[in-house]
């Protein structure tokens, strides 16, 4: 019961996040921004993230999962409701700042402690099941955010997006017993360094691949609406090609469990990883919605195994204590993308048009793959299922 009321905070919360990517790039389109502009807004959703990561991990660890999951609900909430009350472009970019910190005190925890939940028996379940919660959220929120910018309006739609923070935030504060305790560490832990997460191969080698799979997603939620609306597509259309992605994470993460039984997780995150590096190739080829829909599809199945087998990697590689100051490290390299991708894409972008943004973010998945190659093995948890 406890992991799915963990994947009900995460459609709820993530729903708000992603939902707010696409309310705040198609409002700063309406106020004038240019790609660039979006770009650095996109941007600001990661500086925090990669400079506090680490820091949210341990912290985590330390006092368990109640308050960093407290601090990041209530601030997402909070950061949307800005909008409607200051709106202009400028408040855009302390808003986005805003998002991207609070959320990220939520996904790092969580992250770290999905796996603590049941035995090493049920690691790649619950991740694959909090996937699931993400991947529903990736189409809620796109979805709910375009139709209510379409019938609603731009800033009513803040609002909306704030709505979803309250189902967590009623869990967390009413029924908070669902949530594991704070890890055991010992006390030479805090002399330790992320040096020393940095320095186990396999460990490493799934960081940097976690990156070039989060660069896939943003070069998707990014340039996604910048395209669309280059083309043409209303705001319900480009969720609903937004959404058709979120779509295939889902039904992808369904089948994980049965997967798992054929192969490791690394092999599913090499071959998952090449596919999508392929059929990003296909995006700058169409500009209608339903076309656009299909290849955000299958680009969904490839990305989609991303993020639950790196996360199930992650912690089976972790040292003993250190599962969320380790899912803080993945959140400091993924965000390092999420920072410097929408900053080079938009800039590429307004330089030299579509077609480069999607080949390099192609060339950057199959590095990823390249990577992952030399560690196509089944994974053994080191530590016992109490960790």
């Amino acid at each position: 019961m406890a992991i799915y009321l963990v994947m009900l905070m995460c459609v709820m919360n993530h729903a708000a996040f992603s939902g707010s990517r696409v309310a705040i790039s198609l409002y700063a389109l309406k106020l004038g921004a240019d790609p660039l502009t979006i770009g650095v807004l996109v941007a600001l959703y990661a500086i925090c993230p990669m400079l506090l990561a680490v820091w949210i991990g341990k912290l985590a660890d330390r006092v368990g999962p109640r308050l960093p999951i407290l601090i990041g609900t209530a601030g997402i909430g909070a950061a949307l409701l800005v909008t409607p009350f200051f709106p202009s472009l400028g408040i855009l970019f302390g808003v986005a700042l805003a998002i991207g910190t609070a959320f990220h005190f939520f996904f790092v925890t969580v992250t770290g402690m999905t796996g603590a939940i049941g035995g090493p028996e049920q690691r790649v379940r619950n991740y694959a099941i909090v996937s699931l919660g993400f991947s529903g959220a990736g189409f809620l929120g796109p979805m709910t955010a375009g139709f209510s910018i379409d019938h609603l309006g731009h800033l009513p739609t803040f609002f909306v997006l704030a709505a979803f923070t309250l189902v967590p935030l009623a869990l967390v504060c009413l029924r908070p017993d669902f949530l594991p305790a704070a890890a055991k560490i010992e006390t030479t832990a805090e002399k330790r360094n992320i040096r020393d997460l940095w320095r186990i191969p396999a460990l490493r080698n799934t960081f940097i691949t976690s990156g070039f799979i989060a660069s896939g997603f943003d070069l998707f939620q990014f340039y996604l609406p910048i395209y669309g609306h280059a083309v043409g597509l209303s705001a319900s259309a480009i969720g609903v090609v937004m959404g058709f992605f979120a779509l295939a994470t889902f039904l992808i993460r369904v089948a994980l469990p049965r997967l798992i039984k054929r192969s490791s997780e690394a092999e599913i995150l090499t071959y998952a990883i090449f596919f999508a590096a392929f059929v990003s190739l296909f995006f700058p080829f169409f500009r209608s919605a339903a076309p656009l829909a299909v290849v955000a599809f299958l680009l969904g199945l490839g990305l989609g195994c991303g993020q639950p087998m790196s996360l199930s990697l992650i912690y089976a590689l972790s040292p003993p204590g250190r599962a969320s100051e380790s899912a803080g490290l993945r959140v400091m390299a993924n965000n390092f993308t999420h920072l410097v991708i929408p900053l080079c894409f938009g800039a590429i972008g307004s330089a030299f048009g579509f077609f480069p943004v999607f080949f390099s973010n192609a060339a950057m998945l199959s590095a990823g793959g390249l990577l992952m190659r030399s560690q196509r093995r089944p994974v053994t948890p080191s530590t016992p299922p109490g960790r």
